[in-house]
C-alpha cells in the first residue's frame, strides 16, 4: 500500500475461533507493520477487551511472536503447533531426496489412534519439537482432524491474498483494511449459517471421562 509516496507492506492479524455450540467465528481483523510479539499482544488484548474469554486451545504455527503473545494474554490454553507447518519445516532438516519418504511417514504419524502410539513412531531428530504438536490428542478423536492444524485459517488466508492481489497496490492501510474486513464479514456469515464445524458434546463427554479417569 501507498503511504506518503512510498509503497510498504502491512501484516494481516487475524484470529478465528469455535464456539461452544461448535460454530466457527472470524474473532478479529487488524493491520500492522509487521508481526512482532508487541503487535500480536496488542491484538490479543484487544480481544480480550471485547469479551474474548474461556480459550482452552491455541492452534497456531510456530512465529516466535505469535508464541511470546499467546504466553503473555492467553496463559491458560494450551498450545497446538501446527503439524503441517512442522512437517514443512522438518524438511530443511532432511537431503533433498529424503524429502518424499520422510514427509509420508511424518504424515502417517497423525494419524496414530493415541498418543502413546504416535511417540512410539517418533523419529530421533524430531524429539525435541514435536510434543507441540500432540497436544490435540487431549482432544476427542472426532475433533482430531479439524484441530491438529491452522488448515481453517489457511483458507481464509488464499481468499485474502487472492483478493488483495487483484488490488496490488492500495492508497492507505484504512483501505486495504476495509477489503480485508469485508471478506471476513462475508466469511463469518456464511460460517454461523453453515452446519456446526464441530460436535461440542463431543468435548464435553470428553472431559467427564477425564474427570472420572481424574479421580
Amino acid at each position: 500500500m501507498r503511504e506518503g509516496g512510498l509503497v510498504t507492506s502491512q501484516a494481516v492479524l487475524i484470529a478465528v475461533g469455535i464456539d461452544w455450540d461448535g460454530r466457527r467465528q472470524i474473532l478479529g481483523v487488524e493491520m500492522a507493520n509487521r508481526e512482532s510479539q508487541s503487535a500480536w499482544k496488542t491484538f490479543l488484548l484487544g480481544l480480550r477487551e471485547r469479551g474474548l474469554s474461556g480459550v482452552e486451545l491455541v492452534v497456531a504455527e510456530d512465529h516466535a511472536g505469535l508464541r511470546g503473545a499467546i504466553r503473555e494474554v492467553l496463559s491458560e490454553a494450551a498450545y497446538q503447533r501446527c503439524y503441517v507447518h512442522f512437517l514443512r519445516n522438518a524438511l530443511d532438516h532432511l537431503p533433498r531426496k529424503a524429502d518424499d519418504d520422510c514427509l509420508q511417514e511424518l504424515r502417517w504419524l497423525y494419524d496414530r489412534r493415541s498418543v502413546e502410539e504416535a511417540r512410539r513412531d517418533l523419529v530421533a531428530w524430531a524429539e525435541e519439537t514435536i510434543e507441540e504438536t500432540l497436544t490435540f490428542y487431549r482432544l476427542p478423536r472426532q475433533h482430531h482432524k479439524h484441530l491438529k492444524s491452522t488448515n481453517m485459517l489457511e483458507r481464509l488466508n488464499e481468499e485474502i491474498r487472492r483478493c488483495t492481489y487483484v488490488v496490488r497496490i492500495f492508497p492507505n492501510v484504512a483501505s486495504c483494511c476495509r477489503l480485508v474486513r469485508a471478506l471476513a464479514v462475508e466469511t463469518h456469515e456464511n460460517w454461523l449459517e453453515a452446519h456446526r464445524y464441530l460436535n461440542m458434546d463431543d468435548l464435553k463427554e470428553h472431559k467427564k471421562d477425564q474427570l472420572r479417569e481424574a479421580a
